[in-house]
Parts: C-alpha cells; structure tokens; sequence
C-alpha cells in the first residue's frame, strides 16, 4: 500500500482550485492526471519582472514594472483606435494600452486615483511612453502584489499560462514534509537542500542558471528519480536471484542438426552469445539476460538455438513479439529454419480462432507443442503450458520491468531471454535494464552488403519519384515511409493516402498501401503482395512495424527523415540490403534544417554502426526523446536529463550498493524513507517482494 503521506500528491488534479473537468483534461495531456505529475512539470523559462524604475526612468524596449497612480481614461469613440487610461507617479506619465476592452472591465480594473502595480514592455509613441496591455495588474504600490520573477512552463494549445501556472502554484501547496531518504553526507558536500525545498526553488528560478540541469535544485531531483530507479532494479534482480531457477542445459541434439543445417557460419558474437545464454540456462538460476543486436545480426537465430535447448531438456519455449506482423514474420523465419529438424512451432496471436486456437491450446497444456510464436495473446489467463522453460521477448523497449515480473507467472520461474534490435547506449542500458545481464551482438553476417545512404530536399521530390521508377525498371522493389507528422496517427496517415495516391498515378497497379488502421489480415495481404507479388512500391506509415523481410527490397525512401531519431532511421535503413542487389537508402528532409537536425543526418548519412548510432543519438536528443515517443522505449523520466546528468548514474548505483549492504530489507526509519521514494516515483513492482517490512 502507499503510504498515506502521499496521498495530497496523488490525487486528481481536479482537487485543485481553479481545475474543473475540462482543464484537468488538459492538464493530464500536458503533464499527467494527478498532483504530483504537476510538481514534475518543471519550467523551461523565467520572465524577469524585478527592473522596477520610475517612469522618467523607464527605457522603451524593457520589460518594466511600475508603481503609478490611475489619472483618467480615454475611452476610443473608434472600435480602430485602442483605449487609453493615463497613470502617472511623481516623476512623469505612462499610458496604459487596450484594444477591444470587454464591459466596464477597465473601469472596475483602474479607478480614476487608485494606486496600481503593471507590469509590461515600455514602449515609446511619438514622444509619450505607453505600455499595450500589460501582463500583470495589482492593487497597491508596496510592490508584493508582481513577482520580481516569474516561471514560465511548457503549453499545450487551449491552455493559458496562467492557468498553467497557477494549477503548478495550488499543486506545490500540498507538498507533504517527507523523511529525508539521501544520505547527509551527500547533501552536505553537494550542498541540496530538503526534497521540499529543492522542488520549491526548482518552481521559482531566479535566472537562466536555475533552469541549467546542473543547478543544484534540479541535480537534487533528478539524483532522487534516479537513486529511486536504481534502488527498483537492483531490487527486482535481487529478488530474480532468490527465487531459484532450474538448470535447463539441454544434450545439444537439435541445436547440433540446426548448425549443420544452416546455409551460413555463424559469426563470433553470435558464439559468444550462445555461450553465455547457455551458461545462464545450464545454471540453477533463472536466467535474465537482454540480448541487443544491430540490424541484420542474427538474433532470431540465437534465440532458436536457446529455445531448442529448452526443448531439449523436456520443457517448452515461447517467442513473443509485441505486434501480429512481427510475430507471423517470426514464425515464417522459424518454420524455415526448422524444418530440415522436422520440428514446428505453433503460431498464436488474436486471429487464431475456433479449432485452430483450441487445438494449439491442447498442445501446450498437454506438451505436446514445445515452440511456439505469438503476441500477448500468449499470455492470456487462458492460455497454459505444460513446463514452460524459457520466454523470449522481441522488442524488450516495449516491455516495462513490471511486464517482466508478471511474466515469471506462465511457468516455472521460465528463463527469460529479452531482444532488441535498437542498440542501447550503455547509460541507458545501466538506467532501464540493470537488472537483466546483457549480451551483444556486434558483428554482421558475413556477406550483407553496405548500404548507400543519400541525403536530399524534399523540394526534389520528382526527381526522387523519377529514380524510384528506374530501380523499379531494374527489378528492384521500393519502401517508401511516410513522415512522423506530429505524433498524430490521423494525420500519418492521410500523409500516406496522399503520397499514395500520387505513386498510383505514376506506377498504375505496383503500389500498395500499409497502415495500423488496417485489419491484421490486410496487412499480410498488402505485405506479402510486396514481398512475393505483383507490387513492388510499399507505402507505409510510421505507426506500424515495418521489418518485414524482403530480400529484393533495396530501395528505402523516409520523408521528413529530420523528425526521426537516428536509431529509428538506422533500423528502418536495415530493411534493404537483405539480398544480392545493391541498396540505397535515401533520406528526404524539409527545410530550412534545424543545427541539430542537419548534424543527425550527416551521422547517419556517414555512420552504418547501430551502437555508435545509439550514443549519437542520446548525446543529439536526450534520454527523453531518444526515438520519439512512438518509436522510443528509453526510460521517460520527469526530472533526470541524461546525458547531461549521467554522472549522478554512477553515484547513485554506488549508493544503492551501499543501501543494501547496510540495510538489505529496507527497515527501520531509513527503510521507510527510501520505500517513500520508490512509491513517490512509482517503483511499486520493487517494493512488494519486500513484504510489509
């Protein structure tokens, strides 16, 4: 359970005055639904409101607020001419500015001899001074009523900065006093204050330097999110390590036909992955273990291999992929690898049904199917395995630790075997997966030929389509990916019917169509027309998983390649260059080019290495945009920025070494105050092995 002295943060933001429905709403797409995702939400700005002269003092061109004296009004007879109330104080006169006052808001507002503060941008009109509808207007002239500085906080259309802001305000209020979880000694040479305070004064910068990651308020906070991430995973691995596993080491029958029966060697790094994942499996421990691979590494190959060693040992092996096209590509590369073994794997995923579906049910609960491939329906409260040895996961960035916890629920404590084919960069790899091992296949298949990678403006458009019909002529076939269009599937989407439509028109019946609008069994169609058929130009948006293998493919076109991150150009370029023919890969941008997007094309133009890719990739964008926030499965934290902040990592790994060592149950004043922590930044999956502690 949460401790109740959470509870002010994680309520609704409804509870805050000011935040009925329609705000929260709002307020949920710009920051989260509760209290404290408000608190997380920090400023980007700070308007600076402490230059406070008189008026014969104040330089045009400054933001100046002002203590004066309302003198009169001159209301415009004119809806073109603004409304004017004359202020003045000791020194001279002022004009307050207002275009299309509403009712007698003015004359309610600025009484003729009341004392007002405003606070605005001077400007100078003929040889009068005026300031146009000033940004703050209070009562009295004792100068409390304008902040001398003001933060100023990332929008979203429809929401005003001063609701914004003032929701932020409300939600500060209900900070709790927590217990202090950091060590003193830290604090002290660090020179942080409390938790409280330092979110405070990260709410209240007073110039430019508090909003750099190194401040000390924000170091304070970003060290608390990642000391509460470190804690969580060191946690789950212990945990891992408690529970025993079983040795599944397999007497290498099938894995000695499959080797003798593939058309290739396999490379070093695939050895040395085998090698290890073999020792995990051969061990009493449960195996958890990341395998990352570059594009085109062969990772399907060394899961096979370390699924057939579970079968080997009597027990079962189950491949998951996160989408329906990945899994039935899966299943179709596994059939072929297996059938000179004379072994299936089943296939299941939503579109299974009837007697299809009940009988590969009945296989796995009665052992009779040992492999099989699938999507989360793998997992459904249904589906059950007579001795399932081992889960391999495609695509683990889609995963969260908790999804890995939950999964040890289908068997025996299965060994798990997690793939992804987006390279990590190692502060990533120590942030989300410490507590998995890790393996890495760097090396390529002997015989994949480089890919050309060309840049060019979408304003050559024609020449592209030009270039696309004469690769078309000579037999090749062509991807053409639609933009990244705001984040918005809708809007993907009809950039993709209209690219389409106009490839249509230039190769009448050769094109086809792919979106994640479309039923699973269009998609196989439209995809296998392309891989196999009469189409050779595939049209596809970014919302769908595009691998599917087509050897003949050795053209991709990205439009508006500036949007994508670099790991997600480099696998969407690993599409082509699959078979003999040579590929090109032909990044489309719209300019003008922003400095940062310029250099991540010129890497990617130059640079074919996915791990090199991925650590240009974090230094470019950041850990909170590594791929997009499609495309991304990096760790999205609130208050850490990374790399900037990456040397905290290594201090807060050490620290959390520390916690355990001296207090490995988290108990006594100490244990509940980094409990505190990890339910503050929702590690709850961590805390419950704990038991109540």
């Amino acid at each position: 359970m949460r401790p109740s002295l959470l509870d002010p943060l994680f309520a609704e933001t409804t509870c805050l005055p000011g935040v009925g429905p329609s705000v929260a709403r709002l307020l949920e797409k710009l920051a989260g639904p509760r209290v404290a995702d408000l608190c997380w939400h920090l400023p980007s700005g700070v308007i600076d409101r402490s230059y406070r002269p008189k008026i014969a003092d104040a330089e045009p061109g400054r933001l100046a607020t002002l203590a004066v004296e309302v003198e009169g009004h001159r209301p415009s007879g004119n809806r073109r001419q603004p409304y004017r109330i004359r202020c003045r104080d000791e020194t001279g006169s002022i004009d307050l500015v207002f275009f299309h006052p509403k009712g007698d808001y003015l004359a309610k507002t600025f009484p003729v001899g009341a004392r007002r503060l405003v606070s605005g941008k001077v400007e100078s009109f003929g040889l009068a001074l005026q300031m146009v509808h000033p940004d703050r207007v209070a009562e009295g002239t004792d100068g409390s009523g304008v902040a001398e500085r003001e933060p100023v906080y990332p929008l979203l259309a429809g929401l005003a900065p001063r609701v914004v802001t003032k929701a932020v305000a409300a939600a500060l209020r209900r900070l709790p006093e927590l217990p202090e979880w950091q060590d003193r000694h830290l604090l002290a040479r660090r020179g942080w204050r409390s938790w409280r305070e330092s979110l405070q004064a990260a709410h209240a910068p007073h110039g430019e330097g508090d909003l750099s990651p190194e401040a000390p308020a924000r170091l304070r906070l970003a060290y608390d999110e990642l000391l509460a991430s470190q804690l969580a995973l060191a946690l789950v691995r212990r945990q891992q390590r408690r529970v025993p596993g079983r040795a599944l080491p397999g007497d290498d029958s099938l894995r000695r036909r499959l080797e003798a029966a593939l058309p290739f060697a396999l490379t070093g790094a695939q050895r040395r992955a085998l090698a290890e994942i073999g020792g995990d499996m051969a061990a009493e421990r449960r195996m958890v273990r990341l395998l990352q691979g570059d594009v085109g590494s062969g990772k399907t190959v060394v899961a096979l291999f370390a699924m057939l060693a579970a079968v080997e040992s009597g027990a079962q092996a189950a491949l998951m992929a996160p989408t329906e096209i990945l899994a039935r590509q899966h299943h179709a590369t596994l059939t072929g690898l297996l059938a000179p073994l004379g072994i299936e794997a089943a296939l299941l995923t939503g579109r299974e049904k009837g007697r299809t579906r009940s009988q590969i049910l009945e296989g796995l609960a009665d052992g009779r199917i040992g492999l099989v491939v699938g999507t989360h329906a793998l997992f459904q409260d249904d589906v059950v395995f007579r001795d399932l040895g081992l889960t391999v996961i495609d695509e683990q960035h889609r995963f969260g630790v908790d999804q890995r916890l939950a999964l040890a629920a289908k068997g025996r404590r299965p060994d798990l075997l997690a793939m992804t084919a987006t390279p990590i960069p190692r502060t990533l790899l120590l942030v989300q997966y410490a507590d998995m091992e890790v393996s890495r296949l760097d090396e390529k298949p002997a015989g994949r030929k480089p890919i050309e990678t060309r840049v060019a403006s979408t304003e050559r458009l024609a020449e592209v389509v030009a270039a696309v019909g004469r690769a078309l002529e000579a037999g090749g076939k062509v991807f053409w990916v639609c933009p990244l269009v705001e984040e918005k599937e809708e809007s993907e989407l009809a950039a993709a019917e209209a690219r389409y439509r106009l490839l249509a028109k230039h190769f009448p019946g050769r094109v086809g169509l792919v979106h994640g609008r479309m039923r699973g069994e269009e998609k196989d169609r439209m995809t296998a027309a392309f891989a196999d058929g009469p189409l050779d130009l595939l049209v596809a948006t970014t919302v769908i998983e595009v691998g599917i293998d087509v050897p003949a493919a050795n053209v991709m076109v990205i439009e508006q390649a500036e949007r994508f991150g670099l790991a997600q150009l480099h696998q969407l370029r690993g599409r082509v260059g699959r078979g003999d023919r040579a590929s090109t890969c032909l990044l489309l941008y719209q300019s003008p080019l922003s400095a940062v997007a310029r250099e991540r094309l010129q890497v990617i133009r130059d640079c074919d290495d996915g791990f090199r890719l991925a650590e240009e990739d974090l230094r470019l964008r950041g850990s909170g945009d590594t791929l997009g926030k499609k495309q991304s499965g990096m760790p999205a934290f609130r208050l850490a920025v990374l790399p900037e902040q990456a040397e905290l990592l290594a201090v807060a790994r050490d620290h959390v070494d520390l916690i355990l060592t001296r207090n490995p149950e988290l108990t006594g004043p100490e244990g509940e105050a980094l409990r505190i922590l990890l339910y503050l930044f929702e590690r709850d999956a961590a805390v419950r092995p704990l038991g109540a502690g």
